[in-house]
């Protein structure tokens, strides 16, 4: 099972989440899940990359909080059975980064 990390494990992940990105497309701390919107160039690349995040979602059993319109997506990210940010929200964040 997945633990809750410290507010002082989520500020070093955020740092490293955010090293490489520009201010306006790094993630925040809103509440208590890690929030970002992904823009893309049409609707069809922003729902293709749903598609495929919804595959690694279900592979690692854990799915995101999230919404579409046109060309973006908005991700929310929490372990409920936690009640907060878990390692699972990183790697899930860092997946997304991966192939935005």
């Amino acid at each position: 099972m997945a633990e809750k990390l410290t507010s002082t494990q989520i500020q070093a992940a955020l740092l490293e989440l955010n090293t490489s990105l520009p201010p306006e497309e790094q993630w925040i701390l809103n509440g208590n899940r890690l929030y970002k919107t992904f823009t893309f160039n049409s609707f069809i690349r922003a729902f293709g990359w749903m598609s495929q995040m919804a595959i690694w979602a279900e592979k690692m059993n854990h799915h995101p909080e999230w919404s579409n319109t046109y060309n973006k997506v908005a991700v929310n990210l929490i372990t409920h059975d936690v009640g907060g940010i878990s390692e699972l929200d990183i790697k899930l964040a860092n997946k997304m980064e991966m192939f935005k």
